[in-house]
């Protein structure tokens, strides 16, 4: 006679005496293949880290850290789980980890980069940086106070611009448009979309040369440019939210005499605010770095320029490439690490940006349940 239970088997072997085989074998602890990792990375930081010291590198090295030290958990985690947990499940461990793998090879780029600014970063990350000019500064000191605030005012002023354009035509698209006005607007975003941003420079330069003159350099000038490349990204984005927003909610809205106008905007709106939120923070990433359309119309400038309409301003990308250029003088390296900490400023507003609008998508959002 068989008996089976979770754990194990009883057979009749041909001696007649029985025996039990174990279906399953032990189980590593919650969080062991973390810890694994942890110390896959530990170890390879160490390794490299000596390399440095030794002068056999001259950086340390994060990239070879995140990626040897990820391998490396790769074989640990297969063999202790094969020991402890047996073949099935090692194998079941195995191939999660590969996935795991290919996803942290994926972010080496990403992480190579944030590593590289930070370090180069590090050297002018003072008080001095962020409260002042670069008006009289010749060689040592200095700060980009004024690049900072230029960024700030000119993406400001590309967004109030850009918004309210973006997402009312996405409204329509989704919600009104219909034949082929609505297909001629989705071809003429998607064609936009692919628009280089110097061509949105000098579109705009020309635009404003006609009746300024081309003289003419303004903050104001370089929000338009900016807006020029923002607003299909709010469109596309926009509308793709604005389609998930399930038909039932609007129907319920209609059957209760709810005109569709007010239900867009106490409906609608107000569902897909947490993706229409991320949209526009996509789209201020897409032109916050952007460096040729601000070089043609905006210009530059060592000073501070509060105004938006008068005179050029500097903005953080531009400041970042004209540090670069003067790297050839007596003073080369202290633009060198100017240059790198702007860098470094310039992915910080990004991310506090990024944190803001998903703060606010989640206070405004509809709550759910009772």
């Amino acid at each position: 006679m068989t008996t089976t239970s979770d754990a194990t088997v009883a057979v009749r072997p041909a001696d007649g005496i029985h025996s039990h085989v174990p279906l399953t074998g032990g189980r590593l602890p919650r969080g062991s293949a973390w810890l694994v990792l942890a110390g896959g990375w530990a170890f390879a930081g160490v390794f490299f880290a000596l390399l440095w010291a030794g002068g056999v590198t001259t950086t340390f090295s994060i990239v070879g850290t995140v990626f040897f030290g990820t391998v490396l958990f790769d074989i640990v985690l297969y063999v202790i789980s094969r020991i402890v947990e047996g073949p099935r499940r090692a194998l079941d461990r195995l191939v999660t980890s590969l996935v795991s793998t290919a996803f942290i090879i994926a972010l080496l780029p990403l992480i190579s980069l944030i590593w590289t600014v930070v370090v180069g970063g590090m050297a002018r990350l003072d008080a001095s940086f962020f409260t002042q000019s670069m008006r009289n500064v010749i060689g040592d000191g200095g700060g980009a106070l004024h690049a900072i605030m230029g960024t700030l005012l000119i993406t400001l002023a590309a967004t109030i611009i850009s918004v309210p354009i973006g997402l009312l035509t996405s409204i329509y698209l989704v919600e009104y448009g219909r034949g082929s006005l609505a297909k001629a607007i989705t071809f003429l975003v998607d064609v936009m979309t692919g628009i280089p941003s110097i061509v949105a420079g000098l579109f705009t330069f020309a635009l404003f040369a006609l009746v300024l003159g081309p003289a003419a350099r303004s903050g104001f000038m370089g929000a338009i440019a900016l807006s020029v490349l923002m607003i299909p990204v709010v469109v596309r984005s926009s509308e793709e939210i604005l389609r998930l927003v399930p038909a039932e909610l609007r129907e319920a809205s209609y059957a209760l005499g709810v005109p569709k106008w007010l239900t867009i905007l106490r409906i609608v709106l107000p569902t897909s605010l947490a993706g229409i939120v991320t949209g526009v923070m996509l789209a201020i990433a897409r032109v916050i770095g952007e460096t040729a359309p601000l070089l043609l119309v905006t210009g530059f400038t060592f000073s501070m320029n509060y105004n938006l309409f008068n005179d050029r301003m500097m903005t953080l990308p531009v400041f970042v490439y004209t540090q670069y250029v003067q790297a050839a003088g007596v003073s080369a390296q202290a633009s060198v690490d100017r240059a790198w900490t702007a860098a470094l400023t310039l992915i910080v507003i990004m991310l506090v940006l990024n944190l803001a609008g998903r703060l606010i998508a989640k206070f405004f959002a509809p709550k759910r349940g009772l």
